[in-house]
């Protein structure tokens, strides 16, 4: 790799791509800088004027459930170096990157990994002829001869490929479908987690920094929804360079490629990647230069907004006013002709999955929780209920569980649609409501809990602990009903947003966008930080389109369709005592219910708490887990010479397992802990004991759907960037392995 890279990018080049990276990030940065004034004062009045949104009537997680590993396994990784496919330990902890250790061995003596990989911008590719064909899209005229060899080859039918349109590949595969769906859904999990990579407490870097990407790329006249705003800001940025850059040095390249076609896609793959690293690196230096800048301006902003609050509103109002008689006759009539006509049937392609998805959420969540109901009235009550529940508040996190769910927006479609306001995909609007499905199961489960153990300090008997959770279970999920439909209309009013928004600009820019420097003169000069003539246009075309898309969401719920609540329906207040509960410490399930502590991945005791004199390999080898398929370390690939073939050992999904647990066969379990149903495992009791009658949710709308000091404990969170390969240092004790985080999140390693 090293020679191809060198050979193509020598120091002139480099020289070249460094400039280029420079020029192209001052002219985002100022759109950047300009941008941060006006979400700032945003921000702020937000706060002062507060917002009319429905009152949320579930409770959010605010400590996070953190020291959880999602999954753990075995997998095949294939090695650009060497050529070869090896058996790789893998983990992915609470923050979603991925881990890779030579084996387990090496994880559990604490030898750094030898890859983390933030999935941000990556796609999984289930087939080799998948990738081959992005593979060849990628570089035109590389697409190799009928019979010849290809790019890559995969030793068994279940490949999972991670491509990046820049970043380096990764090529994985196992031994069974069943695995692959496995790897696939976590993989896709943790895929959706990073390309969200912008927090969403973030009220004032992260609206500047998003609405400056917007505005830089309508600056280059490229509107509508962009595939590549994915990850963390310094990752976006390093896009942005690359779509720009990369066709420049693809034309340049392309043809001083040599070798057969599979040879010269491999090698701009490699290019590729090596120039991706280089603007990595110098995005995220220049960005951190800019606002240690900004933020370092900051409180002499906010001084400035604090004391001229009101005279800052009213110079945005009248400068409003005059864009809007000069803009309003035109922009009626752009909405009247291009967009009225569609509103509805955007609405209705978006309504149809989301709204299954939200089913899908409730009905996972009234099963889990009527299971382990069951459970604990025929296990034993309230001696295995910390078990349980320990297992219970990780089901929004927990990748099999939720697919059901997740795969309900798959068959969004915009057919016709996505062409006219130019969406190039519709990927963005499936991952925002998954993600909304996510924050509802675990807040509709966190709210399960707080209420639960407000009962369990009254003593209930097994008998009325079980009447409890039913009636608890009736409570939330009323709660549930009420909240998804205000999250549903939420997106369902952005999602149309950004699909017209940007198809509006485009269409009024030619003929209104060179007049808007002549309302530059309207805004006072101590007030221009925080009035910008673009932003204000922008809000007014907003304005124009916005009724219509209140009104066809309202007559959406006012027919039911979709089970919405009607925006009349408003709930304030309805159980006024509920979020004075969440004001308490987070609930240990293990350490007061449990006994032993619930949930631990270790063999031999399942249920053992980390003691705090435990050794660090200790403490790792007992890291509580959502789920867990390991595969035999010790099996071979098929097509790997002098191996044997591989008898799969991981469980086909949580069904199998709990026929299997039913039936009382044991098995050896790993030393990470195996998927459990509803965190316990399912024994036949001979007499069990019959639930109240409740064996379904209550109606609802939702219901009528059709179908250098100590050693870092936790694994290596995912650095902005995939660390690639480490070497341990010689000598045998490998070196030790710190992380830490720097002010803007970024993991640095020693």
């Amino acid at each position: 790799m090293g020679d191809v890279v060198s050979t193509h990018l020598d120091d002139a080049r480099r020289q070249h791509i460094s400039e280029k990276t420079k020029k192209i990030l001052t002219e985002f940065l100022q759109f950047y800088e300009d941008q941060y004034g006006v979400a700032l004062f945003n921000s702020m009045r937000h706060e002062i004027e507060g917002t009319g949104a429905p009152q949320a009537q579930l409770l959010w997680r605010k400590v996070p459930l953190d020291e959880r590993i999602i999954f753990s396994g075995n997998l095949f990784q294939y090695q650009e170096d060497s050529k070869k496919w090896r058996n790789r330990f893998s983990l992915v902890p609470h923050n979603y990157g991925l881990v890779l250790y030579e084996n387990k061995v090496a994880y559990e003596r604490q030898v750094p990994p030898r890859s983390v990989i933030n999935s941000a911008g990556y796609k999984i590719l289930t087939s080799v002829d998948q990738y081959l064909e992005l593979v060849g899209n990628s570089l035109p005229g590389t697409t190799p001869k009928s019979g010849s060899a290809p790019i890559l080859k995969c030793p068994t039918q279940f490949p999972l490929i991670l491509w990046h349109p820049y970043a380096r590949h990764y090529y994985f595969c196992m031994m069974t479908e069943a695995e692959q769906d496995k790897w696939q859904a976590v993989l896709q999990d943790c895929v959706r987690h990073c390309n969200n990579g912008i927090p969403e407490d973030s009220k004032v870097e992260g609206p500047a920094f998003t609405d400056a990407i917007r505005m830089y790329r309508q600056s280059k006249e490229l509107y509508g929804t962009w595939e590549m705003l994915c990850g963390n800001e310094v990752q976006i940025l390093s896009n942005l360079v690359m779509e720009e850059l990369g066709p420049e040095l693809k034309a340049e390249l392309a043809p001083r490629l040599k070798g057969k076609p599979q040879e010269r896609q491999r090698q701009w793959i490699q290019i590729s990647d090596a120039v991706y690293r280089i603007v990595y690196e110098q995005a995220k230096s220049q960005f951190e230069v800019v606002l240690a800048k900004l933020q370092l301006a900051r409180p002499a902003m906010e001084a400035v907004i604090r004391t001229d609050m009101d005279q800052v509103i009213t110079s945005k109002e009248h400068l409003a006013s005059k864009i809007r008689a000069f803009i309003l006759p035109k922009a009626e009539v752009c909405v009247r002709n291009h967009v009225q006509p569609y509103i509805s049937s955007i609405l209705e392609a978006l309504m149809v999955p989301t709204s299954q998805g939200f089913t899908e959420v409730r009905d996972v969540f009234f099963k889990e929780v009527t299971d382990m109901n069951l459970n604990v009235i025929n296990e034993g009550g309230i001696d295995k209920l910390g078990e349980y529940m320990e297992k219970l508040s990780q089901l929004a996190y927990h990748p099999l569980k939720m697919q059901s769910c997740y795969e309900k927006m798959e068959p969004l479609r915009l057919d016709g649609l996505q062409q006219r306001f130019d969406v190039s995909s519709t990927s963005v609007f499936k991952q925002r409501a998954q993600i909304h499905m996510r924050e509802q199961m675990d807040n509709a489960v966190y709210t399960f809990e707080t209420l639960l153990h407000q009962q369990l300090g009254k003593g209930p008997t097994k008998e009325e602990l079980c009447k409890s959770i039913q009636r608890i279970l009736e409570r939330v999920l009323k709660k549930y009903d009420y909240d998804s439909s205000s999250v549903r209309k939420r997106f369902f009013r952005e999602a149309l947003l950004q699909i017209t928004i940007p198809f509006l600009l485009k269409k009024l820019a030619p003929t209104c966008k060179s007049e808007l420097p002549r309302f530059q003169e309207l805004i006072f000069e101590d007030f221009a930080r925080f009035i910008l003539v673009e932003n204000t246009y922008e809000e007014v075309v907003l304005q124009t389109v916005m009724k219509d898309i209140l009104q066809a969401v309202k007559e959406a719920a006012v027919q039911r369709k979709h089970n919405l609540y009607r925006d009349s329906v408003v709930l304030h207040n309805s159980d006024p005592n509920l979020h004075l509960l969440a004001e308490g410490s987070p609930i240990d399930w293990g350490e007061e219910y449990g006994g032993s502590g619930g949930g631990s991945g270790d063999s031999s005791s399942p249920s053992a708490r980390v003691p705090e004199a435990a050794t660090i390999s200790e403490k790792r080898r007992r890291t509580k887990q959502v789920v867990s398929v390991v595969q035999d370390e010790e099996a071979g690939l098929p097509l790997e010479a002098g191996s044997e073939p591989m008898s799969p050992t991981s469980l086909d999904g949580v069904t199998e397992l709990r026929g299997l647990l039913a039936q009382n066969l044991r098995a050896e379990s790993p030393p990470l802990a195996a998927p459990l149903l509803n965190g316990a495992p399912v024994q036949e009791s001979p007499q069990p004991v019959a639930l109240p009658q409740a064996s379904s949710p209550p109606a609802s709308p939702l219901r009528q759907l059709p179908p250098g000091k100590a050693v870092d404990l936790e694994p290596p969170k995912p650095s902005d960037q995939e660390t690639g390969e480490q070497v341990s240092s010689p000598g045998g004790r490998p070196s030790i392995h710190t992380t830490t985080e720097d002010s803007a999140g970024v993991q640095t390693e020693f």
